[in-house]
């Protein structure tokens, strides 16, 4: 029997949906509507996508969304100062700096610059430090995106032996706290985990964000477990074509777990919706503590 296809696309609707409720709400609280500020630094090509599709995506929900554009050649020291600038702006409640950034500036001094109540990214050390503490914090837009899948999709994390392939400090890691946060047992494999494929076979629960296109096969899954898939690859075809695959082989694990989300089509969707409830989320607190 195939599994529950958990649809991405869908629960992300459903997420802005909230967010626009919210966005509306705040507003007639406060007079005014959260501000997200996005900072991209140079011509990446499919950074000046994401870009365009988070300033778009703001904007239908209410959020006041502004991209910065800033030239390759931009300076280290130039970008600190447009992120002081953003940092004192009371109107702007989420700063974003889309990665990659060229390689002449530094990426952990450029990040470790967004005060942590506007990092709505969730990488500055201090909401690492109070997500892994159980506190409240602004968490990496992915994984708590496929947290609320798997809560969309009745996956009961109570107990359940859950593992997380991959240890990055984007997705891996804080995955890892999010479920350590919903009781379940968590263990964090990666490529190099030795017999990783009978592990994962013992597992309720699979997050696979390891990079590696279809890596995860269908003896790897437990009959009926759920699997989130955050991998994005691209692979070429024997046309000269490419398509999107994730780091699961979909199709035969389709017939063994008993949720599993698509690529294109699951996790995707779900972080520019994550995104948005973050940007709310931090003009709310930044609310209170004004008050």
């Amino acid at each position: 029997m195939s599994a529950r296809i958990i649809d991405g696309k869908a629960i992300a609707e459903k997420v802005r949906g909230e967010v626009k409720e919210g966005v509306s709400a705040f507003q007639s609280t406060h007079g005014r509507v959260p501000g997200l500020d996005v900072i991209l630094v140079g011509e990446h090509a499919p950074s000046v996508v994401y870009t365009r599709n988070k300033e778009k995506a703001a904007l239908e929900v209410g959020i006041r969304g502004r991209l910065h554009r800033m030239p390759e050649a931009t300076t280290q020291a130039e970008l600190l100062a447009m992120v002081a600038a953003l940092s004192a702006d009371e109107s702007v409640d989420g700063i974003l700096i889309q990665l990659p950034l060229p390689k002449h500036i530094d990426e952990r001094t450029v990040l470790l610059a967004i005060p942590p109540e506007k990092d709505v990214d969730g990488f500055h050390p201090i909401n690492v430090g109070r997500l892994s503490t159980g506190q409240d914090a602004l968490v990496p837009c992915t994984p708590l995106g496929s947290l609320r899948l798997l809560d969309e999709a009745g996956v009961n994390l109570k107990g359940a032996n859950a593992i997380v392939i991959g240890r990055s400090n984007i997705v891996g890691k804080p995955m890892a706290q999010l479920l350590l946060s919903r009781d379940a047992t968590v263990t964090i494999a990666h490529s190099r985990t030795s017999n990783l494929a009978g592990l994962c076979a013992t597992m309720d629960v699979v997050i696979a964000a390891v990079g590696r296109a279809e890596m995860v096969k269908a003896d790897w899954i437990k009959p009926g477990a759920a699997v989130i898939d955050v991998g994005i690859n691209r692979i070429e075809l024997a046309d000269g074509k490419s398509r999107l695959v994730g780091d699961v082989a979909f199709a035969e694990c389709k017939e063994v777990a008993g949720a599993i989300t698509p690529v294109p089509g699951g996790v995707g969707p779900m972080t520019i919706a994550i995104l948005l409830q973050n940007t709310l989320m931090a003009a709310k607190a930044r609310a209170r503590v004004s008050a």
